[in-house]
């Protein structure tokens, strides 16, 4: 695998560190592997010159679309929000396209995703992109399965990871395949990293990321239930509420809000036990009655259900105390 190259592709206005988190794993494995170097890096742009990061930074890429030639062991569509607008450019995307044939293996950073669809790389294939962004690629893009919560998904050759930082996650995923487990863990002790990070990106989002309903008592019924999350939150006492029938209430609660009621209310207690886990040093027993679980069981099995780790996994790692 010595000489593998990987080609990294970005766009004005792309995300710095779904640039630099990947790139500097691979460089990484050159560092670390007893062989010698194990890749070629290149940043190519469609044209030369200095291109600046959505945070203002820039990069000089190494060749622009027309000097990258010749054989490419992975491609990296880099996200931000220039890559959406460079998935509506029909020229960045033929280039793509063409380089994509050329290619070992094809991958995306967050939201390069969309990229890769526009591409027509991803029909009929799993993906992922960055949780707010999931839904937009799916209805966008039909043709695409988006699974939303895995950290990074591989559907044959091609590669796509989901917000941020999961490009490390990927890059490591790549390292381990090409060069093996050993020295994907040396460069993820390296960097402070997970070689494989438990559970998905859920854990990473806001779980209450649903829509705020129109009608007043709805919203009433949506901030009573962020006051009261260790009460009886069973529909007939939400309808009560709102003054509202329970079968009028769920239909227009989830109507209002993308979600029933049963599953508002649960995403709630979640996300509130995740915050008691991040920010106090509460016990797990007393997080679980205070949000509403019960039993510590019901809430252990409602966070690997949903979070996809357990509450004590989920303290460890994100704790702040």
């Amino acid at each position: 695998m010595t000489g593998h190259r990987i080609v990294f592709v970005v766009a004005p206005d792309f995300q710095i560190l779904d640039l630099t988190g990947p790139h500097e794993v691979f460089s990484q494995a050159g560092r670390h592997s007893p062989a010698g170097p194990g890749y070629r890096i290149d940043t190519v742009a469609a044209a030369p010159g200095p291109v600046a990061s959505s945070g203002g930074l820039a990069v000089t890429p190494t060749l622009t679309f027309d000097a990258c030639e010749g054989p490419i062991g992975t491609l990296v569509a880099v996200g931000g929000p220039g890559m959406r607008r460079a998935a509506r450019d029909a020229e960045f995307v033929g280039w793509f396209t063409a380089a994509a044939r050329r290619s070992g293996r094809v991958a995306s950073v967050c939201s390069g995703a969309f990229l890769l669809a526009a591409a027509g790389l991803l029909n009929g294939r799993r993906a992922v992109t960055h949780w707010n962004s999931c839904a937009e690629l799916a209805e966008r893009y039909p043709e695409v399965t988006v699974d939303p919560d895995p950290i990074f998904v591989r559907d044959g050759d091609v590669w796509t990871s989901a917000g941020v930082t999961a490009g490390i996650d990927l890059a490591l995923a790549m390292v381990e395949e090409d060069h093996g487990a050993d020295l994907a863990r040396d460069i993820a002790r390296q960097l402070v990293m997970f070689v494989q990070r438990p559970g998905g990106q859920a854990q990473f989002s806001t779980q209450l990321a649903a829509q705020r309903p129109s009608r007043a008592p709805l919203r009433e019924v949506q901030d009573w239930i962020a006051d009261h999350l260790g009460a009886d939150l069973a529909v007939p006492v939400l309808a009560a509420r709102a003054g509202m029938s329970e079968r009028n209430f769920t239909r227009a609660f989830r109507a209002g809000t993308g979600r029933t009621p049963a599953a508002y209310v649960e995403a709630a207690r979640v996300e509130a036990a995740r915050r008691l886990l991040e920010t106090t040093d509460t016990t797990v027993g007393a997080v679980a009655q205070r949000c509403g679980f019960g039993t510590v069981e019901t809430m252990h099995r409602t966070f690997r259900r949903t979070v996809r780790v357990t509450p004590g996994e989920y303290r460890r790692h994100f704790g702040t105390n």
